[in-house]
């Protein structure tokens, strides 16, 4: 089973592992949402749902769903 996005919590940390290309908004892509860079969650919304990440300095807000679909392994610490 893999970790994603939508399973970290406040201030935690992880590496991007993979998507799947089709299933992302190409504005994440743009933005620096690929395999090997760094992401961060920022805050949750009240509701849960956006997510506040950081993703190799770009603050973005996304919806849980698409969390759901990027694959994330943890940092070694």
């Amino acid at each position: 089973m893999y970790l994603t996005l939508a399973d970290l919590a406040v201030g935690e940390t992880a590496i991007i592992d993979s998507f799947d290309v089709e299933q992302l908004p190409m504005k994440l892509i743009e933005m620096g949402c690929l395999p090997g860079n760094k992401v961060g969650l920022i805050q949750l919304a009240p509701s849960k749902d956006p997510l506040y990440i950081n993703i190799s300095g770009s603050h973005l807000a996304i919806r849980r769903e698409t969390a759901a679909r990027i694959h994330i392994r943890k940092q070694d610490e």
